[in-house]
């Protein structure tokens, strides 16, 4: 009987759907967390009988046809790149992003990685990091006798020195933008890989046109809603509880046709 198979394939579905939610929820707090929905399509068609042929008695042409569907598969788990909140933490080396754009992260392998988290701060010879230590592209040093930073909404890095009034030019952050936002790979750690999916970056300055812009002192939040992931959570369950009572009657009635046979 297909109907077991047809609603083992809706279990499954629901049950990767569960665990996108869960980890959006899981993340709810992670800075710069970007959503992610699952995504899905129905199986082959089983023709039962086809469309649009003669029929054999008279030859007219059959209006509709008999196509019974196999179920359902994953076609993508994308990940929603909206804006998130931005919240105040004072921190001068914290920097958000507002609008499109990814802060570019060196690793420890000297490859370059694509992130939405601005927590930076400065390591021990005084360079621009990430909370793992990862590198951030372009590389600015902050002088050890700094006594003020300033990150202008344009990228431009300026530092205040303790022995010159005037304050210095550090350097200038730079983003990087792509065609497609939503083929980037998600690593963990808040940080993304370029595929061929996304595209090549396209770097760019902060504010430049297409190009979002920086806040100083702020970093943004998960896009996470509670009450649509709640909603969400509700829905996927009940589909699984559906799907389950179908396995159910199918059962009931595969017994039926078995007790009769003998």
């Amino acid at each position: 009987m297909k109907a077991l198979t047809i609603a083992a394939t809706g279990m499954n579905a629901q049950q990767l759907n569960l665990e996108v939610i869960a980890n959006n929820i899981a993340n709810i707090n992670t800075t710069g967390f970007k959503r992610a929905k699952a995504e899905f399509s129905d199986l082959l068609y089983q023709t039962e009988r086809s469309a649009g042929v003669p029929n054999m008695a008279n030859q007219n042409i059959i209006p509709e046809g008999a196509m019974v569907g196999l179920g359902v598969q994953t076609s993508a788990v994308r990940n929603l790149h909206i804006q998130g909140g931005l919240n105040q933490t004072g921190n001068p080396f914290d920097v958000a992003l507002k609008g499109r754009g990814w802060f570019q992260i060196q690793n420890t392998a000297g490859e370059t990685l694509y992130t939405r988290a601005g927590a930076f701060n400065t390591n021990a010879t005084g360079q621009l990091v990430t909370l793992n230590g990862n590198l951030v592209e372009p590389n600015i040093v902050v002088p050890t006798n700094a006594i003020e930073v300033k990150i202008t909404d344009s990228g431009q890095v300026f530092a205040k020195l303790s022995d010159q009034t005037p304050m210095v030019n550090l350097g200038q952050l730079t983003i990087a933008n792509f065609a497609n936002e939503a083929g980037l790979e998600p690593l963990g750690d808040n940080l993304y890989k370029q595929t061929d999916a996304s595209g090549a970056p396209v770097v760019g300055v902060p504010g430049d046109p297409g190009f979002g812009t920086l806040k100083q002192a702020y970093l943004e939040n998960s896009n996470v809603d509670p009450v649509k992931e709640i909603t969400d959570l509700i829905t996927a369950q009940r589909a699984y509880e559906m799907n389950s009572k179908v396995i159910q009657a199918a059962d009931e009635m595969a017994s039926v046709v078995s007790k009769n046979l003998r």
